[in-house]
This record gives structure tokens, sequence and C-alpha cells, in this order.
């Protein structure tokens, strides 16, 4: 059988590069797809304001005219400049088992890297902080996240004999939800708002919510500005996230803190799980995957999803985080909500791992991001 590597080039092609992993997947129990609509704009170089400062070439591997595995090269030229790197992302890497195809796809991303006189490879990572990283390594038959990759667990095995080596590690974890708030969390709350002046804010209006929306965005970078491989998240890319999920997420899984000058200096979004959803809808959204995902959404969901708890790096020793807790437990156990799954967070990064302490908490996944000198 003939093997063929072809660049994307035309739109079809991209249906075809974003669907990829849907159609081979698709029996598989864990896996969830990504939103395709929204896949397909991460893709475009008109909708995705992180084209600004990035660029990307996708490849597709063929073999008897079918299509056996696809590829993501991407510079960030961004984050070579925050970090002082000469990197060379891939993203997006699935292939069947099968060693011609990995490799061949892989030799691709590299040869440009090469071209472009970049000296080393890692991922997979994305456009930003927000877009998707890290490979499964641990977890293979837990329920993936709607924000994450799923892979087989032979991908470890074909990163091992492209040469890869282990660069940073994120670790997930499941959280069983209590039948009540600690009482600890409750008298921290209380003590440091009565002597700092510091405001929770819930929202019950998504006007409000918009109002305050890019500050509080303006606090996630600033609270992910040393994570690895982050990036300035420009006004555009902002701008563009909340066109994408004010319009649609459940207020009440928000909340912020505000100092006594009115700051926003804490941030915690929380989001009913649309995995479910979006596996019985293969990603899409018609004819029926809007309803099921506006249905988890708005509707009684057991599972939520973590997508930020942020602080700002001059406040996360001051019990800020308590305070988000304190109020976000409250919120789930008042709507039945039995578990909250966090996203991927740096295996290092025990400021957000210290939250979980006292709490019924599983680590149940773990996610790597790859590096290779080229």
């Amino acid at each position: 059988m003939a093997l063929s590597i072809v660049e994307v080039l035309t739109r079809k092609q991209l249906k075809s590069w974003v669907d990829f992993p849907n159609k081979m997947y698709k029996k598989n129990p864990s896996f969830v797809p990504f939103m395709f609509n929204d896949e397909m704009d991460t893709f475009n170089k008109v909708k995705n304001p992180a084209y600004e400062f990035c660029e990307t070439r996708l490849f597709l591997a063929y073999k008897d005219n079918k299509i056996v595995g696809r590829i993501g090269g991407l510079i960030n030229h961004a984050a070579n400049k925050k970090w002082n790197t000469n990197y060379i992302r891939f993203t997006r890497f699935d292939f069947i088992d099968d060693y011609e195809v990995s490799s061949a796809l892989f030799n691709k991303v590299v040869e440009w890297g090469k071209e472009r006189g970049y000296t080393g490879i890692i991922g997979p990572i994305g456009f930003t902080d927000m877009d998707h990283e890290g490979m499964l390594i641990e977890g293979f038959d837990e329920f993936n996240m709607s924000i994450t990759f799923y892979n087989h667990p032979y991908y470890i095995e074909h990163m091992k004999k492209l040469g890869l080596e282990k660069e940073v590690d994120w670790v997930e974890y499941l959280l069983t939800v209590p039948d009540k708030v600690d009482e600890k969390y409750l008298k921290i709350t209380k003590y440091l708002k009565e002597r700092n002046g510091y405001e929770l804010v819930v929202y019950n209006d998504r006007k409000v919510l918009a109002a305050d929306a890019f500050e509080a965005f303006k606090v996630i970078d600033t609270s992910f500005s040393v994570l690895y491989g982050s990036v300035p998240l420009t006004d555009k890319v902002i701008e563009k996230a909340l066109a994408d999920y004010v319009p649609i997420v459940n207020i009440k899984y928000i909340c912020s803190v505000k100092n006594k000058e009115g700051e926003i200096i804490g941030f915690g979004v929380l989001v009913p799980s649309i995995a479910k959803a979006l596996k019985k809808s293969n990603g899409r959204l018609l004819p029926f995957g809007l309803f099921r995902m506006l249905k988890a959404l708005k509707g009684k969901n057991e599972v939520l999803e973590m997508y930020f708890v942020a602080v700002k790096p001059c406040y996360q020793s001051k019990g800020i985080p308590a305070i988000l807790m304190a109020h976000l437990l409250g919120v789930l156990i008042e709507n039945g909500v039995k578990y909250c799954e966090t996203g991927p967070e740096l295996e290092s990064n025990e400021a957000v791992q210290s939250m979980w302490k006292g709490l019924n908490v599983r680590n149940h996944k773990r996610r790597r991001c790859y590096k290779k000198q080229i």
C-alpha cells in the first residue's frame, strides 16, 4: 500500500482533516469529539485572531486513497519571543497504529521547521494556553472532557520511536462534590471579606457578566503568564473568546472577587459538561447537536468542567482561591452536581493543586508535551 502525505490547502481537505479523529475513534467509549464548527474556525486565518502571531501547515496521510493520519505544524512567534526559544510546534497529531504513517507525518513538520531555521520541536501544543494541549499518557479508560484531546495508548510508543522525550506533564483531577461546604472555607471567606474589603460577585445578569468579562480575561492572562508555553492574550483573542462563550455559559457557575477599589482580582468559571452531548452528536450542531448542548448547559447536569480559576499573582497567597471555592462548591451542592472535572494543570503547579487539599479528588488523567532537537 503506497503512502502519500498531502498538505491541506482547500476547505474540503480541512473538513477531512478536522473529521479524521471523529471517524477513527467513533466506537471508542472514552473519546469525545471537538465541536466541528469550532475546529474549522480555529484553523481559519480570518476567524482565528491567533494567526496574527502564528503560522500553520496541516497535513493528511493517505494509504490506498484512505485517510490514515493527520498532523498540524504550528509556528508561534509570540511564544518563541516570550520564552526565548527556537521551537516549531505540532498539534492535532492522530494516526493509525502504523509507524510509517506517524513518522512520515511528523517528518513533514520537522522538514518545515528546519526550512525555517528552527532547532527544536514541541507538542502537542496549540495556539495559546486556551487551546488543546498535551497527549494523553494515563487515563485511557476515563471519559474525556470537551476541551481535551483523546488518543490511543499506542501513541506513546510512536513518540518514543520518533525520538521524542518528556518536556512537561499536565494532570487532571475528578472532584466528588461534598455534601456541604467545609466550615474552614466559610470562615476564611468571612474573615477576608471583613478584613480586606473583598467582594464576591455573582452574576445574575448576562449583561453584567459581559461588562466584567474583558477585565476578568486579563486576570486569567496575567495569572497564566508564568505557565509553560503561554503567550499574552491579545485583545482580539480575548474578544473572540468572549463572543463564543458569554452568550451560552450558565452564569450561575461563574463568580469573581473584587478588591475594595473594585478591581477584579480573582475569577472562576465552571461549565456544565457538554461532553456527552458532543459524543452523541459526533461534534455536529445539526440536526440535534445544538439542542443537546444547550440542554446540557442550561439544564440539570451531574458533571461540570472547570475551565478557569484564576487569581492575580499578587493575591494568590491571600486566600482568594478559598473565597472562589467556597462559593462555587456551594453552588454545585445547591444544584445537585456530583462531580467537577479540572482541566489540565501543570504537574508543578502547586498553587492550583493546593486548592484540592481536604477534598475528595482523584488524579485520573495525565497528559504530556514532548520535545526533540531537530
